[in-house]
């Protein structure tokens, strides 16, 4: 038995040195790379964590939590959202299989001159913004529009089910202002959306 597994390692030894196995490790190299590269890029896609305070003490588990992030909108320059969520703690929150409740609060500003990445025409309504709320079917949006008589951007977060969503939601606007005596070029919102 021991001179089989001798003669297995010589041969692993001898593919090794005759180059038969380096293409493979390049190629498993190659893949951890790429899921590394991707696992980074979504990462930087999640919104950045301001503070979290507990509110419901549990002995055993996590804390239920409320959770305050910040998240820069990524087609319009110069906008910023605050949102906090419930955070669900026991051993099913902390597992991530614990279904998180709809009650969101949403808080819109102008941090900076207000610019228009997009080159083209963004939808009423569409997603700036998504996060899972439950293991499988419930997901949070924050979405986006114009008022273009008002010249107000406005955001929307909500929460939905793949049958059922909810009612619960909540809203805010951004008025798009001049920034400082320097920022004379106010773009309008309607120029941008459909």
């Amino acid at each position: 038995m021991a001179g089989v597994m001798l003669t297995e390692r010589s041969m692993a030894l001898g593919r090794w040195r005759r180059g038969e196995m380096r293409p493979k490790l390049i190629g498993l190299a190659v893949v951890v790379f790429a899921i590394l590269t991707a696992w980074s890029a979504f990462a930087a896609d999640e919104p950045d964590l301001i503070f979290r305070r507990s509110t419901v003490f549990k002995w055993m588990s996590p804390n239920d939590k409320l959770a305050t992030y910040g998240i820069d909108d990524p087609e319009i320059e110069g906008v910023a959202c605050h949102f906090t969520v419930p955070e669900k703690g026991g051993f099913k929150g902390w597992l991530g299989l614990a279904e998180q409740v709809s009650d969101i609060s949403l808080s819109c500003r102008q941090i900076a001159p207000i610019r228009f990445k997009a080159n083209t025409k963004m939808e009423q309504g569409e997603d700036m913004f998504s996060q899972r709320r439950s293991l499988f079917f419930k997901k949070m949006q924050i979405v986006r529009g114009c008022d273009a008589k008002r010249n107000t951007l406005v955001y929307m977060v909500y929460s939905d089910k793949l049958i059922d969503g909810s009612p619960k939601n909540s809203t805010s606007s951004v008025p798009i202002m001049p920034w400082g005596a320097a920022d004379t070029a106010v773009q309008k919102c309607g120029d941008f959306f459909k």
